[in-house]
């Protein structure tokens, strides 16, 4: 493997084409202010380098970036690349990571409008990031103790796990499929409308409106705050562990069990669902 170390690079393409390329301390920064350093490479490592040019890491396969900076003027910096390794790293430029494949993200601080669009089996791992739009119409993600902030999280997308996460966003899991959330906090409203076969397991849901319009919605023991209109016109298995504030429309083949719930609305004909309530107190019904 090649060796690179100590260098400033600011050209067009600087290294386009490289191949088993080892990048060290390197600056890539500078005023002719180039474009795609690392365009159409293969086998590349690198390590404690700065970036703030745009579009580093297009084409890439079998990438590692570790320990490195890519600044809020490195914009779109990896897309259409794939096997890529990102640990102890700041992604801080809008639309970081598209139409990727085989990226594992680990230990990185993410501030990226619009990260991770179409991208396929990625998973992430002890991450904090704030993104708008954040994994829309991702495939297989596999996430692990991720702190997320931003609006319009996880829509589109299939086939994921999450476990042990902290996610504060509004419209989350939109159109979501055949996804498990797992000993997560959600907070924010509209969660997870028009999903289908998504289960929310050990949760804490937080925000009003969660789950309409769902298909093969199903929470097993979870906490829900500040939940009122929930599960409108949605086909759910549920065991809540905590009081609910309404209860809407339940579609015909639905259960749903909870402490306590203070109004249940019912102002349509199929809204049959069953709401098993346990506790002493009888709601208001609408």
């Amino acid at each position: 493997m090649t060796r690179m170390e100590h260098q400033t690079l600011d050209q067009e393409r600087a290294l386009y084409g490289s191949h088993d390329l080892l990048v060290r301390n390197c600056s890539f920064d500078g005023p002719a202010d180039g474009e795609s350093a690392f365009k159409e490479c293969a086998g590349i490592q690198v390590e404690q380098s700065f970036f703030n040019l745009r579009y580093p890491f297009w084409h890439d396969h079998g990438l590692a970036i570790r320990d490195c900076e890519l600044t809020d003027q490195c914009r779109a910096a990896l897309w259409y690349s794939d096997h890529i390794t990102i640990e102890n790293t700041k992604l801080h430029g809008i639309k970081a990571l598209r139409e990727c494949s085989d990226t594992v993200v680990r230990n990185c601080d993410i501030v990226s409008p619009e990260f991770g669009w179409n991208s396929r089996r990625v998973t992430m791992e002890d991450c904090a990031a704030q993104s708008g739009y954040f994994m829309m119409r991702g495939l297989e993600l596999r996430f692990r103790n991720v702190t997320l902030q931003g609006k319009y999280s996880f829509q589109y997308i299939e086939n994921s796990v999450f476990e042990h996460c902290s996610f504060d966003t509004k419209d989350a899991f939109w159109h979501a499929k055949n996804v498990v959330v797992r000993d997560c906090v959600v907070k924010g409203e509209y969660l997870a409308w028009y999903c289908q076969n998504v289960t929310f397991d050990h949760c804490t849901i937080i925000g009003t409106q969660p789950l309409c319009y769902c298909d093969g919605l199903k929470l097993i023991d979870c906490r829900m705050v500040d939940c009122d209109l929930a599960f409108e016109r949605s086909k759910v298995q549920a065991t809540v562990i905590t009081p609910v504030v309404s209860i809407k429309n339940p579609l015909v083949g639905s259960r749903i069990t909870v402490p306590e719930v203070r109004t249940i609305i019912r102002d349509i004909p199929e809204a049959t669902g069953e709401i098993v309530v346990t506790g002493k107190s009888q709601p208001a019904c609408s």
